[in-house]
């Protein structure tokens, strides 16, 4: 997204126990939930976290997820289809804050 010119946050939002803390963080003009599956997040990353932790880790991304623009599954896609993904749902949604070129 950077590459693309666009300014980005990425909130850690699963650490907190404060279920808006991604509004506190920094109010976006655009929130975009990028999900995962705990299968996919485990062959992905390697993760070294059992499905209890992922699990709690989703109920605290509820508010996020609830409250999002735009919420995609990544698991059947590459990087660079969700970059394309999220890319064609800014230019389409909010061609204002694509940067021109």
């Amino acid at each position: 997204m950077k590459q693309a010119g666009i300014e980005i946050h990425h909130i850690a939002q699963e650490h907190s126990f404060v279920p808006y803390m991604w509004q506190r963080i920094t109010n976006p003009d655009v929130l975009i939930f990028l999900d995962v599956t705990f299968e996919q997040s485990a062959r992905r990353k390697r993760l070294n976290w059992n499905f209890d932790e992922y699990a709690e880790q989703q109920r605290r991304l509820g508010h996020a997820r609830e409250h999002a623009d735009y919420y995609l599954l990544t698991d059947p896609y590459t990087e660079a289809q969700v970059l394309q993904l999220v890319l064609g749902f800014l230019r389409e949604n909010y061609p204002l804050l694509m940067p021109t070129q």
